[in-house]
């Protein structure tokens, strides 16, 4: 019997539309996968975007809120607020110019704010340290030029080598000068030679003072003086201090991720009150003629700064792509700062800041921003000799 020859059975595979089935169920699973981790991606960008402003706007307007709250302590006086200063320092700090009827001065007072339209502006707080407040002595003869000076009063109050001085004409309208002492009241004399550990002192206070027509302050040791200037910069807040080390002559970064800084006076109407105190009735971005004196940016207007109003915008770190057309809308519209009326009496100023950066190659639209805003009293002003 002849046996047919064993063929063994054809081995079974995938077919041809088996494997495209798998092979598209796979890209499928790929894609949704990908755009999962991106979404997440982009989810979380997001969120720590949102953690980065929250905590640089926060920082940001706590440290200039703890200047603000000090700042006029020692020159809440009439004649010392606003007054124009001869002031030099051998360290780098300069006192920001002031327009004041058309031509340029350097006021010392509590707040002075340089406004820059839309744009950042640049704050200045300033402060003294004496413990003798606003307490003076009066000059008891001309000056027209030396390192000495002669008061009314032998070994007074508080005067001691290192304190940094302001002689001050009375009444007001001339101009001011800032020295430093370098000696102890020798009797009713004061010193300030110009030497190297002096930074603030010149051969001379580089302005005339009458006999009993001007007075000095004490605005307490020359290291405490407290002149700051607050700025901002390609996105990072800085900070210009006559008391910190390394940020004299240049600004100092405080705070990355601030892109503006806006600020508004806040004055008083009237004359001041002691028992009332000073209440804020107009808020301006820049300096008024508040005294009525005619002159905008006299000392009188300094003097009428009850509050000052202060925002800065915090931008997130990383921006946001484009839609497909290459547009980005993570933001449409400029952040607007002092919207609402506060208090609510007194009308506010809106103003829309600029948040385009110099230089920088990305569309402000791409990044979100979050606004930081307070009202800070410049308690100080509201502490003075009546």
């Amino acid at each position: 019997m002849m046996r047919r020859p064993h063929r063994p059975q054809a081995a079974r595979g995938f077919s041809i539309v088996e494997l495209m089935v798998a092979v598209t169920v796979g890209m499928l699973a790929i894609m949704f996968a990908t755009r999962l981790i991106v979404s997440s991606e982009q989810n979380k960008s997001i969120g720590l975007g949102s953690s980065d402003q929250m905590q640089n706007g926060m920082l940001a307007l706590f440290s200039i809120t703890e200047d603000a709250t000090q700042a006029g302590w020692g020159m809440n006086d009439d004649l010392i607020a606003g007054c124009n200063t001869v002031f030099s320092d051998t360290a780098g700090y300069a006192l920001p110019a002031a327009d004041r009827g058309g031509v340029s001065v350097t006021p010392l007072a509590a707040v002075v704010i340089r406004n820059n339209a839309n744009g950042s502006d640049e704050l200045s707080l300033n402060t003294g340290s004496s413990p003798s407040g606003v307490g003076s002595v009066k000059v008891s003869d001309t000056y027209a030029g030396a390192d000495t000076l002669r008061i009314s009063t032998a070994a007074p109050f508080g005067f001691l080598k290192d304190d940094a001085i302001i002689v001050v004409p009375e009444p007001r309208g001339g101009d001011c000068a800032l020295a430093q002492l370098t000696a102890d009241p020798l009797g009713a004399v004061l010193t300030f030679t110009a030497l190297p550990e002096a930074r603030y002192n010149r051969n001379t206070l580089g302005a005339a003072f009458g006999a009993n027509l001007a007075r000095v302050y004490n605005l307490g040791p020359a290291r405490n003086l407290a002149l700051h200037t607050w700025s901002v910069q390609n996105g990072v807040l800085m900070l210009r201090a006559s008391n910190l080390a390394g940020a004299m002559a240049a600004r100092s970064t405080v705070v990355e991720g601030i892109v503006a800084l806006k600020a508004q006076y806040g004055f008083a109407s009237g004359a001041f009150n002691p028992a009332t105190g000073m209440q804020v009735a107009q808020w301006s971005n820049t300096m008024i003629n508040a005294d009525g004196d005619a002159v905008t940016g006299s000392a009188g207007d300094y003097q009428q700064v009850a509050a000052i109003r202060v925002a800065v915008v915090a931008r997130s770190k990383v921006p946001e792509k484009p839609a497909s057309n290459g547009q980005c809308s993570a933001t449409t519209d400029k952040p607007v700062v002092f919207a609402s009326a506060s208090p609510a009496s007194v009308t506010a100023v809106p103003v829309t800041v600029e948040v385009a950066q110099t230089g920088d190659t990305i569309s402000w639209k791409c990044y979100r921003y979050r606004v930081f805003e307070t009202i800070i009293p410049i308690r100080n002003s509201g502490w003075r000799p009546t």
